[in-house]
C-alpha cells in the first residue's frame, strides 16, 4: 500500500548571498579571494529560482502547501537575501548567522540546514544546484546524503502527485530528458531552464520587512563550522593576447601549429 500523503506540505528553501551575477570580479590584494569591500551583492540566481518554484508550487497546490520557509547561512548582511525571498512569497525566514566574511565550506552549510531540517520537519527542500562565487555543487547532494532523503538534482520541471505522495522532476541529460520519481521527504535543486523568477512588487516589499526572521548561531544548533580547507593563492587569469588575421588557410593552420594547437 502507499503511504498516505500529507494535508500539507512544509518546504524549505536554502538561500545564499552572493556578489551579484553582473559585477565583474577582481581578485584581492592579498591574494586569498575575490573582492568583496564596495561590491554588489544580492541573491545567488539559482536560488531565486528555487524560491520562485517554492511559491508557483502553493499558487497551484494553494492549501496543500502549509507554509515556505527560506533559511540562509552567513554574515549579518545576508539578511538582505532573505526579505528579498519574502518580498517573492515566502512567509518566514531563518538566519544562521556568522561572522562578518567567514567562510562557509560546503559541508559546513550541509550540515546546518540538516539542524534545520531536524529542527522544522519540512517535507520538501528546494535549492539553488550550485551558487556562482564557489561553483561547488555539493551542498545539496551533501544535504541528502546526511538525511538518507532521496535527491534530483538540477530540476528543469517540478510536479507534485497528491495522491502517490510523490514529485516528479524532469531533468536535462544528452539525448533528452530524464524523468525521475521520488517519495517525500526529498531533495531537489534547481537549474536556469525550470522557471524565470519574478520581481517583487513595491507592496510585498514593504510587507517583506514585517514578516519574521528567527536567528541562531552555529552553535545554537551544535553544528561545528572550522574550516577544513585552506585556500593557498588566488590569480587572475592570465591577460589574453591579441588575435592577428592570416591570409589563407595554410597560414592559419601554420599559426595553430605554432601555437601548439594542432
Amino acid at each position: 500500500m502507499r503511504p498516505s500523503a500529507p494535508s500539507f506540505i512544509k518546504l524549505l528553501v536554502p538561500v545564499k548571498r552572493t556578489i551579484d551575477y553582473a559585477v565583474k570580479i577582481r581578485v584581492n590584494s592579498a591574494q586569498t579571494g575575490v573582492e568583496t569591500d564596495g561590491v554588489k551583492h544580492s541573491m545567488n540566481p539559482f536560488d531565486e529560482i528555487a524560491v520562485e518554484e517554492a511559491v508557483r508550487l502553493r499558487e497551484k497546490l494553494k492549501a496543500d502547501i502549509e507554509s515556505i520557509r527560506v533559511v540562509t547561512v552567513g554574515g549579518p548582511k545576508a539578511t538582505d537575501v532573505l526579505r528579498t525571498a519574502l518580498a517573492m512569497g515566502a512567509d518566514t525566514g531563518i538566519h544562521v548567522e556568522t561572522a562578518d566574511k567567514e567562510i562557509i565550506e560546503p559541508l559546513s552549510v550541509a550540515k546546518t540546514l540538516k539542524a534545520i531540517v531536524d529542527k522544522e520537519k519540512p517535507d520538501l527542500v528546494i535549492l539553488g544546484k550550485q551558487a556562482i562565487d564557489d561553483d561547488s555543487s555539493q551542498v545539496g547532494g551533501m544535504l541528502a546524503g546526511l538525511l538518507n532523503w532521496p535527491q534530483a538534482n538540477f530540476a528543469s520541471k517540478l510536479d507534485y502527485d497528491k495522491g502517490a505522495n510523490e514529485i516528479h522532476v524532469s531533468r536535462e541529460i544528452d539525448g533528452g530528458l530524464e524523468t525521475l520519481k521520488m517519495k517525500l521527504p526529498a531533495i531537489v535543486t534547481t537549474d536556469l531552464r525550470l522557471n524565470e523568477p519574478r520581481y517583487a512588487s513595491l507592496p510585498n516589499i514593504m510587507k517583506a520587512k514585517k514578516k519574521k526572521i528567527d536567528k541562531f548561531t552555529p552553535a545554537d544548533l551544535g553544528v561545528d563550522i572550522a574550516p577544513r580547507l585552506e585556500t593557498i593563492k588566488v590569480v587572475p587569469p592570465p591577460a589574453r593576447k591579441g588575435g592577428a588575421k592570416v591570409d589563407s588557410v595554410e597560414a592559419l593552420v601554420s599559426k595553430l601549429k605554432e601555437a601548439g594547437a594542432i
